[in-house]
């Protein structure tokens, strides 16, 4: 079986639309997304509709799936009584107006119940018995830090990250890449597909290919055109129209 393996979309079409043909290129089995699918970007409608009619998809919630659908932001944004500067008070206007407007986007779009009971975490077992855990930022939580380099081993079994029943865990949220082990479980984080954390303006995404033999992971990166998602963001006529387009559209 081959799967391909990404994480936060965004609401970001242009960028999923690549990943997806560039999957399809690699004849794959399977998609496996793990969660961020909608908020933070120009096309959530498109997107959620292009989502629901995956074929042969396993796709797990992310924290800002979560935020969308029960408006609970507290874990995005500080209190408003915390004293903060005038950039962060600009930041935290436009999380909270992204996030209000694509929750409308997806409910006109018919996607809100769907997205709603996305699960936490989905658990597969490969052809060579390898147990695979899908889940967003870390077993039993789509929030967090997540995992990265910085984290000791010790801190990361503390965590839970060894007593997950897993022996390969894919993860994204943080948008940083990362394939480490610790004891035991591999740990692989796919990046982003959108609102890229590194200097890398690519989609990037994750090619499984697994058999009664064993499994290879390979990181694989998809260009899309940042010209169409300029055009997106003027289309849609976002209420975080600067905030976003300082993120989309780093690279450019």
């Amino acid at each position: 079986m081959r799967a391909a393996v990404f994480s936060d979309v965004h609401g970001n079409l242009v960028a999923l639309d690549a990943v997806l043909a560039a999957a399809d290129r690699r004849h794959v089995d399977e998609l496996w997304i793990v969660g961020d699918l909608v908020a933070l970007g120009p096309q959530p409608a498109e997107t959620v509709r292009r989502l629901m009619g995956l074929r042969r998809a396993q796709i797990v919630r992310g924290n800002t799936d979560r935020y969308v659908t029960t408006g609970d932001l507290s874990d995005a944004v500080p209190s408003l009584d915390t004293a903060r500067t005038p950039d962060e008070s600009r930041t935290l206007v436009a999380t909270i107006a992204a996030h209000a407007w694509t929750r409308g986007c997806v409910t006109v779009a018919g996607g809100y119940d769907w997205l709603a009971h996305l699960p936490l975490e989905i658990r597969v077992v490969l052809p060579d018995g390898t147990r695979a855990l899908l889940v967003h930022a870390s077993p039993g939580s789509d929030d967090g830090p997540g995992v990265t380099d910085d984290m000791i081993d010790e801190d990361l079994a503390a965590d839970g990250w060894t007593r997950a029943d897993a022996d390969l865990i894919f993860v994204g949220h943080t948008h940083r890449p990362l394939d480490r082990t610790v004891d035991s479980t591999r740990i692989v984080n796919v990046g982003s597909v959108s609102l890229p954390a590194t200097a890398e303006p690519a989609a990037m995404w994750t090619l499984l290919d697994a058999t009664e033999a064993g499994y290879r992971i390979e990181r694989c990166f998809a260009p899309y055109d940042l010209d169409a998602v300029a055009q997106a963001l003027d289309d849609a006529r976002h209420p975080s129209d600067a905030y976003l387009r300082a993120r989309l559209l780093a690279a450019k």
